[in-house]
């Protein structure tokens, strides 16, 4: 996969969904793709999750929404195995291959998601502005849980395209830094419990307090970690 400019983008109506393919044969020689999933978080107003929709397509069956399916795909290693990230042109071609015709638009998609899963919440420990550097009105720190084991040639690619800022502390683990107008915003994809599951750690020094700057950034973050090979679980708020 060739990772391109990634340039952060103001978030214009709902952001994009999640495309999955459901392989037969994980890493064969003839594996090919049984089922599209198409999944779409539900934010609260600082970006935190706060549920997860989805739904499935398959030749036989059409589609079908199944909380329950989601939540294997994030933790049964057999059927992760099975579950690749892909771009929505990736779930169209599947969806033509198959028999399905041209993928709906988005919209057309959501009205499939029936089967809501809620997370549970919890407020975040607020610093306040004492621990805020000059100029910053508001701090806060998010982190991206992810399962799964993503492509080795990708999780490099990221890498390459986030430098120089490469965290040597992290073993080499790919991050970066962006100012857009007067919000700043520096993040690290990292190995956490022990090496069984990847987040992404996000910081984000704020100008003022507007949930819309972090919005667009976390969306483009996530995405290029998600298509890096891993599946995003949940987004959590700690300051």
């Amino acid at each position: 996969m060739t990772i391109g400019t990634w340039v952060p983008q103001r978030r214009t109506g709902s952001p994009p969904l999640d495309y999955y393919l459901l392989l037969d044969r994980p890493g064969g020689l003839h594996e090919s793709a049984e089922a599209i999933v198409v999944e779409e978080f539900v934010r609260a107003p600082d970006w935190s999750t706060v549920g997860l929709r989805s739904t499935a397509w398959t030749p036989g069956a059409g589609w079908r929404s199944s909380a329950s399916f989601s939540r294997a795909m994030r933790g049964e290693p057999e059927l992760r195995a099975r579950v690749r990230p892909v771009p929505r042109d990736a779930a169209d071609a599947t969806h033509r291959r198959l028999g399905g015709g041209p993928l709906a638009d988005e919209t057309s998609l959501r009205a499939h998601f029936h089967d809501h899963q809620a997370f549970p919440t919890t407020a975040p420990l607020r610093l306040g502005t004492a621990s805020a550097p000059p100029g910053c009105h508001e701090r806060r720190m998010y982190r991206v849980l992810f399962a799964g084991e993503p492509a080795p040639d990708r999780m490099a690619g990221l890498a390459a395209h986030w430098r120089p800022t490469v965290d040597p502390a992290a073993d080499g683990a790919p991050g970066g830094h962006r100012r857009l107008g007067d919000d700043r915003f520096s993040w690290t994809v990292r190995r956490i419990g022990g090496g069984l599951a990847w987040a992404l750690d996000l910081t984000a020094e704020l100008a003022r307090p507007a949930d819309e700057a972090v919005g667009p950034i976390m969306q483009e973050l996530t995405s290029a970690v998600r298509l890096a090979g891993l599946i995003p679980v949940t987004t959590e708020r700690f300051a």
